[in-house]
């Protein structure tokens, strides 16, 4: 086992290097840098440290399981008992896989005399059929450390199309619930179809959401006007009212459709539609392309609401009540790719991005509230973070 000394880790303080040390075990969580649940900031500030101490101090803050869960994939060596350190730096949390530098240089405990070659030597044995090369979307090779997790043993293969896995499983549904809520982090694109065609309709880059539904919104709120009895006025309450429609139906799909599983038939088929509709999401939480809704069933869910409107109001009240709720829906859609990915401004996002982190890292049960506490509040599913 590769062993590296205090000094060497201290090394590693960038985005483009980043380890620390917990509990005498070095991890290098360079991959995880810009897409920490806390926020970069956080893991630069104290890159090259020890975390022991207040990684477990509840006083600074509370770490999931699912995070020391995380962070034993990281791991790439020990700290050498003659540079074993326990400096206190702030919270730390942490997961993904590991990234191994090409210019990774280690120490070993035997004698300090050992010339670099036995040193390359040593470190190449110690992690001989441990790496595997990825290409990422630029086609750069990247190493990966592979750790196997005692946690998916029996579960998926993140390296193999998520589909196959899923139709031919035979978990139960106390198994399946209990893996699809430990939260992943890999550094690589996870397909979900084996065919590439196929698969291109299970995920959505951010920006398909806007780009698709404003005009959409823009369509509905024109016919809101130009439709028998329409008035600017008359559209923009409907318009008001669709968004605040849209707050209630966000809680109640987040709440009882997605969040299904007290009620979910213990069956495979009934797993493999969770899975698809929202637990490849708690399975993956920073997976950037599966953060928002495709359009298609974003169509499929809006069609019998938008026929439900057009028969309880006038038209023209209807097309702007469908325009606010797809206002709504669009706002929801950014904001939870903006929580998840992005260092936020503090004003009600900073307390929205540890509210949904909360969601996905402690407590599945509650904070179902995306873009406020609003609903969570009301039916007293608030999360304490």
């Amino acid at each position: 086992m590769a062993t590296f000394s205090a000094s060497q880790v201290m090394e590693h303080q960038s985005t483009d290097s980043c380890w620390v040390i917990y509990k005498n075990k070095v991890y290098n969580v360079t991959d995880f840098v810009t897409d920490h649940p806390g926020g970069r900031d956080i893991i630069l500030e104290y890159a090259g440290t020890d975390i022991t101490d207040v990684l477990g101090d509840e006083s600074v803050h509370t770490h999931s399981d699912a995070a020391y869960e995380l962070l034993d994939e990281y791991y790439i060596g020990e700290l050498g008992n003659e540079c074993s350190s326990n400096t206190s730096t702030p919270a730390l949390s942490v997961n993904g896989s590991s990234d191994l530098d090409d210019d990774l240089t280690a120490s070993t405990s035997s004698s300090s005399t050992s010339s670099s070659s036995t040193l390359s030597s040593t470190i190449n044995n110690s992690f001989n059929n441990q790496v595997f090369s990825l290409k990422d979307k630029q086609g750069m090779k990247k190493s990966i450390v592979e750790k196997p997790v005692a946690k998916d043993n029996g579960f998926l293969d993140l390296r193999q199309p998520l589909f196959p896995q899923l139709w031919n499983a035979t978990w139960s549904k106390d198994f399946y619930l209990e893996q699809v809520h430990r939260p992943r982090f890999v550094p690589y694109y996870v397909p979900y179809f084996s065919q590439p065609w196929l698969d291109v309709l299970s995920h959505t880059p951010w920006y398909i959401v806007p780009m698709i539904w404003i005009p959409f919104v823009c369509y509905q709120l024109w016919c809101s006007v130009n439709s028998y009895n329409g008035s600017p006025m008359g559209t923009l309450e409907g318009f008001a009212g669709g968004v605040f429609f849209w707050t209630l139906l966000e809680y109640g799909l987040h709440r009882f459709i997605f969040h299904f599983d007290d009620w979910l038939p213990d069956h495979p088929i009934a797993l493999l539609l969770h899975f698809t509709l929202h637990g490849i999401h708690h399975h993956m939480p920073m997976d950037r392309l599966r953060l928002v809704m495709p359009p298609a069933l974003a169509a499929l869910i809006g069609f019998p609401i938008i026929r439900s409107m057009h028969i309880l109001f006038s038209t023209s009240m209807a097309h702007a009540m469908v325009a606010g709720a797809y206002f709504g829906y669009i706002c929801y859609d950014c904001i939870h790719y903006y929580l998840h990915h992005a260092q936020v401004i503090r004003i009600h996002f900073g307390e929205m991005k540890r509210y949904h982190l909360a969601h996905h890292y402690k407590d599945f049960e509650g904070g179902y509230g995306i873009t406020s506490k609003l609903w969570d509040i009301v039916f007293g599913t608030t999360l304490k973070t």
